[in-house]
């Protein structure tokens, strides 16, 4: 068991941590509390259309129609009952994906680092802390270099502090501020360094939840597309309620029947009313991130989805995303001699290379490329006198901006004189070196031919420094003797060439940023099928180019090398400036303004910082490109299957609203809807518009079509008019089966049975036809699954039955009996009134099919 500050510092067992977690409770703030049932059906009961279903059926027990009135009032109990189960559906879709996207810390459990979620952390975990994170937890630093904190949002300084490790046998927590403490607080963001600590206070316990700061506190912010929604939903309720005063005032001037009137009046508003359209919106948002979530890609800010059906450019980082960020020593070159490696033995001249790679790599690596030189170090130099587990490290001096190099001063036991070594960037270490111009262009063609294969190249050096002098402030004072070359290989990600070859056909550009070398860059992009023919730009070249060459020459180049963190915000600006929708990877603090930049900020998951993670809208929890392109497909399925449920909404309202109308205006017509058919009707409208096409599977062919355009609005002029048209045409078939009923002189109540039955079997035949603007009925049941429609279309098909056969529902709803005669038109008025879409979409497939350029549509839209 290893020790820091008289402490053991081999973290919890798994077994205490479990208990710690199941006694203490998360490690995370309270956030506002469900509301009760009572609570729910209260705020369901405001809404404007169980207000209009309270209200008829008052009134019908005010005509001493109490069996109307219970019915009514028995719809009231069932769409509470629905607008309950969906609002759970989407609570536990958002809890679910706070769960997941909680922030994430490094702790030892069982001896072994582990990543795990924020609030799973107890007190007793030793954590891991290093540049970029989040503090998870209230703790005492153990162990730590060059480490400062910024605790601004504990005592209001900007200004970092720095930290050391605590000199007590038995650490407490003091308070926030004041530089050398070894406190650290949850919230909190370090700067720089890496620390160890041990957790004393977590959720409630910490200073933060004393201070009472709640992610609940929040105000969330109104999306573009909700605030097009609700413009749409005011502008009908508006003139429905004209309507509605507009009927009453008919119906009661013209019959004499005021209270008759009122119900007529309350129907036409029910009918006009659009309340599915928020309903539908939040239900398709809530479970549209919880959709994309299982693609590995989460959703931090909900307009993300809105935004990522109309991507044109993902900017990638190369390592970990592109590729495997899983590096192996593949090549050594000292003195221009080059080595691949294999199983067979090292040759001498490349010890002393491969020593100091592993001297400039730390103990305990973390980092691929340091686990990569450890590796390669107990490979093939365990049995050799250039490996030395008995030195002690003195001092690191860290990797700069300036300076590219990490460099470690080992002090040897029989040596008066420390050790130094040194790793990074070529022209870095040439610069240590005090390279000539002639070698460092030797250097760099050794450099060229290695990255030419796609590797990764790092130059080591060495030097040697008197114990008795003090160590100096920065790597240049030592005189270091440059030894070699070595080659790392990152291999790519299984099925990125195809995610890139699938972005192409979608119209997204992918762009690679990297801070490798240009001949590495070129080589991976040649592997992964990414355009190289304009070459690449370096991070050099783009310093010296003004905002407007850059816009330039951005349009053709894919691959930009040897690119610092700060540079991926200039090159998302150039890319606005094009009107690119861009779509940008990081993981590291200096990302953050990038992320925020770009329209669609993508952190990584896995390795990215916690900085990083909450300047992004969407977070991969696998790092992997193939899950950018898949959240990109599923972002637009969800925009396009909501479309399709919003046309369906309008046009399921149209012929609804003439049948509440028509009557109205021609007396002796008998009225065909009153408020307990609309709610009727209402009943298998909202599962349909929310569950049926939220859970429609997404069109195979919508990576084929072009990004939307940025600012196209949900209801384009085209979908609000075939929405209308196919309304229409259902309002035309029932309006034709009314007409008919009235010219032979049918019954009052058949009337009703048969208009109402083909208004029902329209609405179902919409539902069909809105399944998939592209296939037909037949193909769309071939191809696609969908397993609630079957329940919806069987359940509202039973209902009807019901209502049109059962003595006691007849009465109850005003329907007559009807033939077989009476079915047979029914069945086919219905049909037909939907029939020309399906030859709409014979003629839209045949015309897209003889023109090569797709329109800027997204999936199945006409």
């Amino acid at each position: 068991m290893t020790e820091q500050a008289g402490i053991a510092v081999d973290g919890l067992s798994s077994a205490q941590a479990a208990r710690l977690l199941a006694e203490l409770g998360p490690n995370e703030l309270p956030i506002s509390l469900r509301r009760s049932l009572l609570r729910q059906s209260w705020d369901v009961l405001r809404e404007p259309m169980l207000l209009l279903l309270l209200g008829a059926g008052a009134v019908n027990f005010i005509l001493a129609e109490p069996l109307d009135g219970a019915i009514l009032m028995s719809f009231v109990v069932v769409v509470i009952g629905i607008s309950i189960y969906q609002e759970h559906k989407t609570e536990n879709a958002l809890a679910a994906l706070r769960d997941l996207s909680s922030p994430r810390a490094l702790v030892l459990r069982d001896g072994l680092r582990i990543r795990i979620a924020g609030r799973e952390v107890v007190p007793g975990d030793v954590i891991l802390l290093a540049e970029g994170d989040r503090v998870p937890a209230d703790a005492v630093i153990l162990d730590c270099r060059n480490f400062a904190v910024d605790e601004s949002a504990m005592t209001g300084e900007s200004v970092p502090v720095r930290k050391g490790p605590t000199s007590d046998a038995v650490p407490v927590m003091g308070p926030p501020g004041g530089d050398w403490t070894p406190w650290v607080f949850s919230g909190t963001l370090v700067i720089k360094g890496h620390a160890m600590a041990l957790v004393l206070g977590t959720g409630t316990s910490t200073e933060l939840g004393r201070i009472g700061t709640a992610l609940s506190s929040i105000a969330p912010e109104r999306t573009p597309l909700q605030r097009e929604v609700n413009r749409l939903v005011r502008y009908i309720a508006v003139f429905g309620v004209a309507a509605a005063l507009a009927v009453v005032l008919i119906y009661g001037s013209t019959r004499g029947d005021w209270l008759q009137g009122i119900l007529a009046g309350i129907a036409t508003a029910m009918a006009m009313l659009p309340e599915e359209f928020p309903v539908v919106l939040t239900v398709f948002m809530a479970l549209g991130a919880w959709r994309i979530s299982q693609r590995h890609v989460l959703t931090r800010r909900p307009p993300v989805i809105e935004t990522l059906g109309a991507a044109t450019v993902i900017c990638v980082d190369k390592t970990g995303t592109l590729t495997m960020n899983s590096m192996t020593v593949r090549e050594l070159i000292v003195h221009g001699r080059a080595h691949l490696l294999g199983d067979a033995q090292l040759p001498d001249e490349f010890h002393e290379l491969a020593e100091f790679a592993v001297l400039a790599s730390p103990v305990d690596p973390f980092d691929p490329m340091d686990r990569a030189f450890r590796e390669l170090g107990e490979r093939y130099l365990s049995d050799t006198e250039h490996w030395h587990v008995s030195w002690e490290l003195v001092r690191e001096y860290a990797l700069t901006e300036k300076l590219l190099v990490v460099s470690h001063v080992w002090r040897s036991p029989d040596s008066s004189r420390y050790v130094v070594a040194a790793k990074g960037a070529p022209e870095s270490i040439a610069d240590l070196c005090h390279f000539d111009d002639a070698q460092l262009a030797a250097l760099m063609a050794d450099v060229e031919r290695a990255t030419a294969s796609g590797q990764r190249v790092l130059a080591v050096a060495r030097a040697r420094f008197s114990q008795s002098d003090g160590l100096p402030t920065e790597p240049h004072e030592f005189e270091f003797e440059f030894l070699g070359l070595a080659g790392l290989h990152d291999p790519v990600r299984p099925g990125v060439a195809q995610a890139v070859a699938e972005c192409a056909s979608a119209g997204v550009r992918t762009v690679m940023i990297t801070g490798d070398y240009p001949g590495t860059a070129l080589a991976i992009a040649r592997e992964i099928g990414l355009p190289d023919a304009a070459g690449c730009i370096t991070g050099p070249e783009l310093i010296t180019m003004t905002d407007q060459e850059l816009a330039q020459r951005i349009r053709t180049v894919s691959v930009f090398a040897r690119m610092v963190p700060e540079q991926k915000l200039q090159l998302v600006r150039a890319l606005k400036l094009n009107g690119e929708v861009v779509a940008m990877t990081g993981d590291g603090v200096n990302d953050a303004p990038a992320l925020r930049a770009a329209d669609i900020g993508i952190a990584m998951g896995a390795r990215g910082t916690d900085v990083a993670r909450e300047a992004a809208a969407l977070v991969l929890t696998d790092d992997d490109f193939a899950s950018i392109v898949g959240g990109i497909r599923q972002g637009r399925g969800i925009f396009d299957n909501l479309r399709k449920a919003m046309a369906y909404v309008i046009a399921v309202h149209v012929p609804i609203v003439g049948m509440a109308l028509i009557p109205v205006f021609v007396a002796g017509w008998p009225l065909v809807l009153l408020p307990v058919q609309i709610a009727f009707l209402e009943l298998i409208i909202d599962p349909a518009c929310s569950v049926v096409f939220e859970a429609e599977e997404i069109d195979p062919a919508i990576m084929a079509q072009p990004p939307r355009p940025a600012r196209a609005p949900l209801f384009t002029r085209r979908t609000l008019v075939i929405a209308a048209l196919q309304g229409l045409s259902v309002l035309v078939a029932v309006a034709a089966v009314y007409l008919v009923g009235i010219a032979n002189d049918r019954p009052d109540s058949v009337v009703r049975s048969t208009t109402f039955a083909t208004l029902v079997l329209g609405n179902l035949a919409l539902i069909l036809v809105n399944r998939s603007w592209r296939l037909s009925v037949v193909r769309t049941f071939r191809e696609r699954r969908n397993p609630t429609l079957k329940w919806i279309l069987g359940l509202a098909v039973l209902l009807l039955v019901l209502l049109l056969t059962v003595p006691v529902l007849q009465s109850a709803f005003g329907f007559g009996p009807m033939g077989a005669v009476d079915w047979v038109v029914v069945v086919f008025a219905s049909l037909a009134g939907v029939s020309w879409f399906e030859f709409y979409k014979l003629s839209s497939v045949a015309t897209s099919a003889s023109v090569p350029v797709l329109s800027h549509t997204s999936g199945e839209q006409p």
